[in-house]
């Protein structure tokens, strides 16, 4: 691991356990923008959580990203697999009830990603710079039922 990366890890004072992060758990939908994007989290078992997102765009296609959450060293790790790419580390740095921030300074887009969750809305956004510019991109998921869809 880099050295940029386990500064970011000695960042938390103390080891957030998995459970402090089951509120992501569940089957969440976004309807925005024409697209429809999936987000599936595991409650929390075995010091880890499964996370899977599918997003099907304006043309119907689909596209598909692997995530997980678990040890990494002595803290918690956010691992992002998109379209089958080797999954990116993003060390937990900080964690709330209800709001979680991962932080890869060395990433080259996005170098954060936050989930926060109020009642049946989780947030997923994901931050940083990208060609020397600050860029971000926000999701806004409701709860509903697995395997839910967007109405047509």
């Amino acid at each position: 691991m880099s050295a940029a990366l386990l500064a970011a890890v000695a960042l938390q004072t103390s080891p957030t356990p998995i459970d402090d992060l089951s509120w992501m758990a569940g089957y969440w939908l976004s309807c925005e923008g024409g697209r429809e994007v999936s987000e599936t989290w595991s409650d929390p078992r075995g010091g880890l959580m499964a996370g899977v997102s599918v997003t099907v765009g304006r043309s119907g296609r689909g596209s598909l990203e692997f995530m997980r959450i678990w040890p990494v060293g002595e803290n918690l790790a956010f691992l992002a697999q998109p379209s089958g790419v080797p999954a990116t580390v993003f060390p937990l740095i900080e964690s709330s009830p209800g709001r979680a921030v991962f932080e890869n300074p060395e990433h080259d887009f996005p170098q954060r990603v936050i989930y926060s969750r109020e009642g049946d809305v989780l947030t997923g956004r994901i931050e940083g710079l990208a060609n020397g510019q600050p860029q971000s991109m926000t999701w806004t998921y409701t709860a509903a039922p697995l395997n839910g869809r967007c109405p047509s």
